[in-house]
C-alpha cells in the first residue's frame, strides 16, 4: 500500500472517529485557526495592492467591502483544507495540533463553517461590488480546495507549482473589485505570485521532508530528493525576477519599482544559489523561507508607493482581458 492511499485510509478513520454525533466544545479562537490567520493575511495583502495600482477610484466603503470578503473567502478555503486534510494534519508535527485532529472542531463542523464563509463572501462580493470580482474569488477557493487540497496535493510532486495559481489569483480579486475588468498589468501580478510560490513553499518542505513522507504527501524533497528540489528553487527563482521587472518595461509601474525588483531579487537568488551549495539545508533553508515572505511583501509594498510617484512612468497600452457590465 502507498503512502498516500495509507493516508487516505487515516482520514476515513479520522472522521469515523470524530463524527458528527458527538458535538465539540470549539472555541472561538478555535474557529479563527480554521481560517488559517496568516495564510489569510498575505492574500488580503496581495488583493489591497491589486486594489491599489489598479485605474479608477472606489469608494472606502465598497473597497473595506471587497477586502472583507476576500479576507473571509480566503478564511472560507482554509477552513476547508483543515475538514480535507485533518487525516495528514494529524501526521505531521507542524500541523497536528490544528483544531480538527484534535477534536476541537469536528469534522463536518469545519466542512459547514467553511461552506458558510464561502457562500457568504462571494455573494456579498457580487451583491455589493460586481460579480467578475466575486466569480474570480469563488474560482480561488474551488481551485485550493478541490484541485490543489483533494487533488493535486497527494498525487503529484507537482502540486505546489499547479496549485499556487490559487494564492496568485487574490490580486486579480482585487483588480476586478475596482474595475470590474482584467488587462496585462493585472496578469503580472498573478505571474510574480504563481512564480514566487514554488521557491516559497519548497524550502519549507526541504526543512519538513520528513514530516511530509510520513504523511504521505509527494513533496518535490520527498520524491526527487533535497538537491532536484535545489535545483528547480533555482530555476523558478531565475524565472521570476524578469517577471518582477516587465510591469516597469511595460509602462505600468516606474523606474522606483524596478530598482527595488532587482535589489530584492538579488538577495533571492543569493539564498538560492547557497542553498544549491549547502549539504546541511535546514538553517539556510529556514532563512530563505522566511526572506522570501519579506520578499513579496516589500515587492508588493514598492508597487502601491511607485504608483504614487510620477517618476520613471510612461503610458502603456490598455489591453482588457476581461471586461464585464457594471453590475452593482
Amino acid at each position: 500500500m502507498s503512502l498516500v492511499s495509507e493516508g487516505a485510509d487515516y482520514r476515513g478513520s479520522l472522521s469515523a472517529g470524530t463524527g458528527l454525533a458527538e458535538p465539540s466544545l470549539a472555541t472561538v479562537g478555535d474557529y479563527f485557526t480554521l481560517m488559517k490567520p496568516r495564510v489569510m493575511s498575505l492574500v488580503v495583502f496581495t488583493a489591497l495592492v491589486g486594489l491599489a495600482v489598479a485605474p479608477g477610484s472606489l469608494h472606502p466603503v465598497t473597497a473595506f467591502t471587497a477586502l472583507l470578503c476576500i479576507a473571509v473567502g480566503a478564511g472560507a478555503a482554509g477552513a476547508l483544507n483543515m475538514w480535507y486534510d485533518a487525516d495528514v494534519d494529524a501526521v505531521m508535527t507542524r500541523t497536528s495540533r490544528r483544531p480538527v485532529p484534535m477534536g476541537r472542531v469536528q469534522p463536518g463542523e469545519a466542512l459547514a463553517f467553511g461552506l458558510t464563509l464561502a457562500g457568504f463572501s462571494v455573494a456579498t462580493l457580487g451583491l455589493l461590488v460586481n460579480w467578475l470580482a466575486a466569480g474570480l474569488l469563488a474560482f480561488t477557493i474551488f481551485f485550493y480546495v478541490a484541485i490543489y487540497t483533494a487533488w493535486l496535493k497527494r498525487s503529484t510532486p507537482q502540486n505546489i507549482v499547479i496549485g499556487g495559481a490559487a494564492g496568485a489569483i487574490p490580486p486579480l480579486v482585487g483588480w476586478a473589485a475596482m474595475t470590474n475588468s482584467l488587462d496585462l498589468s493585472a496578469l503580472y501580478l498573478f505571474a510574480i505570485i504563481f512564480y514566487w510560490t514554488p521557491p516559497h513553499f519548497w524550502a519549507l518542505a526541504l526543512i519538513k521532508q520528513q514530516d511530509y513522507a510520513k504523511a504521505g504527501i509527494p513533496m518535490l524533497p520527498v520524491v526527487k530528493g533535497p538537491h532536484q528540489t535545489k535545483l528547480q528553487m533555482l530555476v523558478y527563482t531565475l524565472l521570476l525576477l524578469p517577471l518582477t521587472v516587465l510591469p516597469t518595461l511595460a509602462g505600468t509601474q516606474g523606474v522606483l519599482y524596478a530598482v527595488v525588483a532587482l535589489l530584492l531579487g538579488a538577495r533571492l537568488l543569493w539564498y538560492c544559489v547557497r542553498l544549491l551549495r549547502e549539504t546541511s539545508v535546514t538553517p539556510l533553508a529556514w532563512k530563505m523561507y522566511k526572506y522570501s515572505l519579506l520578499y513579496l511583501a516589500l515587492l508588493f509594498c514598492a508597487m502601491g508607493i511607485d504608483k504614487r510617484i510620477p517618476f520613471g512612468h510612461r503610458n502603456a497600452p490598455d489591453i482588457v482581458i476581461l471586461d464585464k457590465p457594471d453590475a452593482k
